[in-house]
């Protein structure tokens, strides 16, 4: 990408120095929609360990083991350019979104990012980098470890900065839902259906890769991507995808189960907004059962 390095943006918050929590915590989906990747490192720790970590998460509450160490030293001036780029994504995202929704006369507060290692409290509650990123729409904040994006070159066979620049997007994807309404909605469906609420949350997941499209349309139109960067983020969503994770994790492909999606899903969501740059093109909820 050809991205301005513009230093930290106003809107980072950076706990890297602060990141509690190298051991054992508390952590409940309450109000979490979680990042992309984070279903996958669960499964493959569960896979591991020979537990089931899913039912620990949605116990909320129940002690889950950090496997994560701390491989960088805090603040390590290694990370300061990946740190400016995170921040790039995240100014322009939301420079984005608020021209997007002036004309409607919508109000656009800027969500803030945290970075941290290893794990800190959230809004939502106590965040560990195996759930990967995440928003919290209780204190409109998306959540980081930088150590996530190596998982996501070597792990998720996703590399390249516009991947990057999708989680990021994507995250500020649900900021936009939290913005206009959409989540408190969902999770008021969700919660008078249980029974559909992992078809809710997929739906809501979708909506986020469109979203995180509509923004990659711009940076297309303003010359800010090269050749094939574009792919990148179809990569990402790809690797991501619920079908995907699950047999990475060696479980069969239950769609049932599915929270974000399949990888075709996730792909052509992310597509359509792309190649429409139109948020108008992103109601998932309308579109028809895939």
């Amino acid at each position: 990408m050809d991205w301005q390095d513009e230093g930290r943006s106003s809107d980072l918050e950076d706990r890297r120095g602060d990141s509690g929590g190298s051991g054992f915590g508390g952590f409940g989906f309450g109000g979490i929609h979680l990042g992309i990747g984070g279903f996958l490192i669960v499964a493959v720790l569960s896979l591991i360990f020979r537990t089931n970590l899913f039912s620990l998460l949605g116990g909320g509450g129940a002690p889950v083991a950090s496997t994560q160490q701390q491989a960088r030293p805090v603040d390590d001036p290694a990370e300061e350019k990946e740190v400016h780029f995170v921040s790039f994504v995240l100014d322009d995202t939301q420079k984005t979104w608020t021209t997007i929704l002036q004309p409607k006369n919508i109000a656009f507060p800027h969500a803030k990012l945290v970075l941290y290692r290893n794990a800190t409290q959230a809004g939502c509650g106590f965040a560990q980098s195996a759930t990967g990123p995440f928003y919290c729409p209780e204190d409109k904040r998306v959540y980081l470890d930088l150590e996530f994006f190596d998982e996501l070159t070597q792990k998720f066979g996703a590399p390249g900065q516009f991947a990057q620049a999708y989680v990021i997007a994507h995250e500020i994807g649900h900021h936009v839902q939290d913005v206009l309404g959409t989540l408190p909605k969902v999770d008021a469906l969700m919660r008078r259906n249980p029974s559909q609420k992992n078809a809710l949350s997929v739906r809501l997941e979708l909506q986020a890769d469109c979203y995180a499209g509509v923004w990659g349309s711009t940076t297309q139109q303003r010359g800010l991507l090269g050749q094939g960067e574009a792919q990148q983020a179809l990569k990402a969503a790809a690797s991501v995808g619920d079908d995907r994770l699950q047999r990475a994790a060696g479980r069969s492909v239950s769609p049932e189960s599915f929270t974000h999606g399949s990888s075709e899903q996730r792909m052509h969501w992310f597509q359509q907004g792309f190649t429409t740059g139109d948020m108008t093109q992103c109601d998932t909820f309308a579109a028809a059962a895939e």
